[in-house]
């Protein structure tokens, strides 16, 4: 079930991240989607890949997700 865009994404999942993070996710999440096309847990796996990647850019805090500081 990959996703054609944000809009596609799951309502709880649209409300709170940021645009830019869910581009992030959709694009991992279909290439994760992909990749996996033989593994029976395919969903489960592209969503981990997803978070995961979207994890590396942005962190969840008490006001919600934010871009990740970059360290000098």
């Amino acid at each position: 079930m990959p996703y054609a865009s944000n809009d596609e994404l799951p309502p709880a999942l649209r409300a709170r991240l940021p645009a830019h993070a869910q581009d992030i996710f959709r694009e991992t999440f279909n290439n994760a989607w992909q990749h996996y096309a033989h593994d029976r847990r395919r969903e489960e796996i592209a969503f981990r890949v997803a978070w995961a990647a979207v994890g590396k850019q942005y962190v969840k805090t008490p006001r919600g997700w934010q871009p990740r500081q970059a360290t000098a």
